[in-house]
């Protein structure tokens, strides 16, 4: 037996009842694999709070473990991919939604989904960082490959207390770039120039229907909120800069023009962390450990423990969360 979050739904009741608690699991829970992991830690990402307060349909097969994050030690691996004791992470592929996930002391997982514990990582910092940092060197490397260099302007970080946002500045600021921080809670922004922001706006500056095009500011931009904010930062973006898109906190939807698209050639980047190919995977965990030391991890995440999630994911969903939730399954 083992301890985990589980998320079941009555689909033969009228209601469809939807009940989420942690609770004592067996392997029969675990879905098909070939690597079996005892989990140390995973976290809590805006979707596992979507997923365990059911505000939107992240979970596609029922009963389901939650957590898109993991960090644990093989116990076993039937493709000899990884060896007994070998320390792995993992980030995506579906894992909290249509297969049992990190909230758990023990998943079975693909070994082709996961990969080693980057050199320089220990296990609680690599979930420090999760999908969360991972996404947001993602974005950062999107930036560097259009040849947004720190002497072109200002970077605006949409979204900055969250995971993605805390990293963002956090990563772009050790680079040399002067970043811009957007967040509808101003009264931290301490926190955030702590990370590195030079300068830090309320979000409502963004976040309200605007114009097709307005004053060039950004050399490039990391947007985690979509709808009207990815639309203005998009408007705002200088002739040939690169908005670097990977969230949806302020909804899906995209209800601007083309006019910064083809009247100012800007890029509108789409940043997949899910199926990410493993190249792209071991480039970015690289770049995170070279890059970023340990006062970043302490300052941007805490820690919980299992019977703490459901709280907080609440929490979470509520805007009341700052930075990166460590779960610890010890």
């Amino acid at each position: 037996m083992f301890k985990g979050v589980l998320i079941e739904k009555d689909e033969a009741s009228d209601s469809k009842s939807y009940n989420v608690s942690v609770k004592s699991l067996d392997d029969s829970v675990l879905m098909d694999g070939d690597t079996v992991i005892n989990v140390a830690y995973s976290t809590l990402n805006y979707k596992d709070a979507l997923a365990i307060t059911g505000k939107s349909p992240v979970v596609r097969k029922f009963p389901m473990v939650p957590g898109i994050d993991l960090v644990g030690t093989v116990e076993s691996c039937s493709s000899g991919k990884f060896n007994v004791g070998d320390q792995v992470v993992l980030n995506g592929f579906g894992v909290g939604e249509v297969h049992c996930g990190g909230l758990a002391q023990k998943a079975k997982l693909n070994s082709d989904w996961l990969i080693s514990l980057p050199k320089g990582l220990s296990a609680k910092q690599a979930m420090a960082v999760g999908t969360a940092g991972y996404t947001a060197m993602l974005c950062v490397i999107a930036l560097e490959k259009h040849g947004v260099t720190p002497d072109m302007g200002e970077i605006l970080v949409t979204g900055a207390n969250g995971g993605v946002g805390s990293y963002a500045i956090a990563i772009l600021a050790k680079l040399g770039y002067q970043v811009v921080a957007s967040t509808g809670r101003v009264d931290e922004a301490q926190y955030l120039k702590g990370l590195g922001a030079s300068d830090v706006i309320e979000r409502n500056t963004l976040s309200e229907p605007g114009r097709p095009l307005a004053k060039e500011r950004w050399a490039g931009v990391i947007d985690s909120v979509g709808s009207h904010t990815l639309v203005n930062a998009c408007a705002s973006t200088k002739y040939g800069g690169i908005v670097a898109a990977c969230g949806l906190a302020q909804g899906m939807d995209l209800p601007g023009t083309v006019a910064p698209f083809i009247l100012r050639g800007v890029t509108l980047a789409g940043i997949d962390s899910v199926m990410r190919p493993t190249k792209d995977r071991l480039d970015a965990w690289q770049r995170i450990a070279e890059t970023l030391g340990a006062e970043t991890f302490d300052g941007v995440a805490k820690e919980i423990i299992l019977d703490d999630v459901i709280d907080t994911a609440n929490q979470l969903i509520e805007g009341k969360v700052q930075g990166r939730v460590i779960v610890d399954l010890s």
